[in-house]
Order: C-alpha cells, then structure tokens, then sequence
C-alpha cells in the first residue's frame, strides 16, 4: 500500500469515527433527559369562584343569603324543590327589606 493510499484511508476512517461519535453522543444526550411530568391535576377544594365559594365541593353563591349554599342544603331548609332553578329563583329575588340582597351601596 503506498504512503497516499494509506493516509487517505487513515483520513477517511478517522472521518467515519468522528462522524459516528457524534451521532452516538447526540442520541445518548436525548435520552439523558427528563421526559417532562404531565402538569398535576389541581388540589381538590382549590378551585374558588368570585365570591370564594368552591365549585367542585358544590357550593354556589347566593345573593339572597349572602353566603355560598349547597343548593340540596339551601333547597331543605328552605322547602324548596332541589333543583337547579328552584335555587337560581330563590338565590336572585331581592327580598324588599332584605338588606342581604341588596347591592352595595355606592360611595
């Protein structure tokens, strides 16, 4: 084999070598990474809507009481039919001399 043969061999093997290191390092690199964690589902009971009642524990706001009701709970002390427009009926109507159903007054 001349010294010319030899060399570009050489050059050539070193080439696949390097070129072959490379692509091993970047696949070892990728999986050396992390796969990302899926977001974590929120706390139960950390879910609150304006007037801080918590949705998922079944509370809703009612502006008649002022407080945030169980409508199933509101509905029995009440008398009234556990239904969803039974409570938005009585939770809306502004009672005349119900001062817990009135707006704020403006300044």
């Amino acid at each position: 084999m001349t010294r010319q043969a030899w060399i570009g061999r050489t050059s050539a093997g070193a080439l696949l070598v390097t070129l072959l290191a490379t692509a091993l390092g970047a696949c070892a690199g990728a999986r050396a990474t992390a796969p990302a964690s899926p977001p974590k589902p929120p706390m139960p009971g950390s879910d609150r809507d304006a007037h801080g009642c918590i949705p998922s524990a079944g509370y809703a706001w009612c502006a008649r009481t002022q407080r945030c009701e169980r409508p199933w709970e509101l509905a029995r002390e009440h008398g009234l039919e556990n239904r969803a427009e039974a409570f938005d009926a009585f939770c809306s109507v502004q009672v005349p001399g119900d001062r817990r159903s009135e707006p704020p007054a403006q300044q």
